[in-house]
């Protein structure tokens, strides 16, 4: 299992540009990564968003439907949270951060298995802005 944050404040959500490995370098996806043995989905994304963006996160709700990674091995599900007391994420371990408004969520381009999760995201920050 894999999950992700669509990290959204003020109707904009946090893409993150990957670093590596190199067949994916450049292209983008929300932050997040595997859930360990005895892990919770939810304490999985709070431990990522610290590694990767060194943020706290509050985990809401889950946001679009399970998609199948390009692999087969493993599903993704994105669960929409919140920055706890003003937290900048910072692009620990990844090339590039944007906040992206609705209009703007085709200016960069996701990874496959983020695409789906774009879709679903583009009435929530429509009612959020």
């Amino acid at each position: 299992m894999v999950v992700g944050a669509a990290i959204v404040v003020a109707g904009r959500v946090l893409a993150c540009a990957r670093s590596h490995p190199p067949e994916v370098a450049g292209r983008w996806e929300f932050p997040g990564g595997k859930v360990e043995p005895g892990e919770s989905e939810v304490a999985a994304l709070v431990r990522e968003c610290a590694e990767e963006l060194g943020v706290r996160v509050e985990v809401g709700e889950r946001i679009g439907t399970d998609v199948r990674m390009g692999h087969g091995r493993s599903v993704l599900r994105v669960y929409l949270a919140e920055l706890v007391d003003g937290d900048d994420p910072q692009p620990l371990e990844h090339s590039e951060l944007r906040w992206l408004r609705p209009e703007e969520l085709d200016s960069v381009p996701w990874l496959p298995a983020d695409v789906p999760i774009v879709a679903a995201l583009r009435p929530v920050l429509a009612a959020a802005s």
